[in-house]
């Protein structure tokens, strides 16, 4: 579905973004996978051509973005699936807690997409080496916390709302250009930050295990399973591909049903 297309992922080296970069690459996408490190949250490599980028810095992503100028001369697809999470509620967070979500999760999706749109906007009309595509695609991560509360999230909560609304803007603004921007808003997703709100002190297991919270998880969702990385990655995919070329400015929630229900019923 990806054939001979240009991507770049941020949070590359995190469970969704290795298998974002994984799929990309089956369906025949040429793979930017950036992240601080090239383990990230897991050990070993990863899929995708390594690129060392902060999305905090913006002299890093520039730089990130001037070597795919170089070597692409356009970009057809950026993900932005960096994110951190921090189990506090708002009188529990520090200034520099509240700063550095926000630094990571929304001013990074900022960044990111500010520097990328050029690229985008020269494969939107064809532009870089090789010729381009009729369309770009750029794809952030919200989460279903952009709707809806998890309790003692307060930072990670906001900072999706702003992603949310960030998104729809971008979509209106650069759609005129042939970019289309959509958000995927997952909900509980088997990951290593899935695996740590579960052993934390906060809103997840108090200090349990995630061994001993399976059950209890997949019982509130109406499908009773959580997702796995590999479900975000389809449904990026498709957003990614020409198949999804009049999907813009919507907020894709992927929950197993979660959001849907009333809450009080699960009792």
């Amino acid at each position: 579905m990806l054939e001979g297309k240009i991507a770049l992922v941020t949070g590359a080296r995190g469970g969704i973004g290795r298998a974002i970069c994984a799929r990309f690459e089956r369906e025949g996408a040429k793979v930017y996978a950036t992240d601080l490190s090239e383990g990230g949250s897991l050990d070993g490599p990863g899929a995708g051509h390594f690129l060392r980028m902060d999305v905090t810095d913006e002299g890093s992503v520039i730089a990130a973005m001037r070597q795919v100028q170089d070597e692409e001369g356009h970009l057809h697809i950026l993900v932005n699936a960096a994110g951190i999470e921090i189990e506090k509620t708002v009188e529990q967070t520090s200034l520099e807690e509240w700063n550095r979500s926000f630094a990571v999760n929304a001013t990074g999706t900022f960044l990111t997409s500010k520097h990328a749109l050029p690229l985008m906007r020269a494969a939107a009309r064809g532009g870089g080496r090789g010729g381009g595509s009729s369309s770009a695609s750029l794809i952030n991560f919200g989460s279903y916390d952009g709707f809806i509360a998890d309790p003692g999230l307060a930072a990670y909560c906001a900072t999706k709302g702003a992603v949310h609304a960030l998104t729809r803007a971008m979509a209106c603004d650069h759609g005129p250009e042939g970019i289309r921007v959509n958000a995927i808003c997952p909900g509980y997703i088997d990951t290593p930050m899935l695996q740590s709100f579960f052993n934390g002190d906060g809103s997840g297991g108090a200090g349990g295990s995630i061994e001993t919270l399976q059950k209890a998880v997949r019982d509130v969702h109406p499908m009773r399973i959580y997702g796995t990385p590999e479900d975000i990655a389809n449904l990026v995919n498709w957003l990614a591909s020409d198949e999804a070329r009049y999907a813009s400015g919507q907020l894709w929630v992927l929950d197993g049903g979660l959001s849907a229900q009333v809450q009080q019923m699960r009792l």
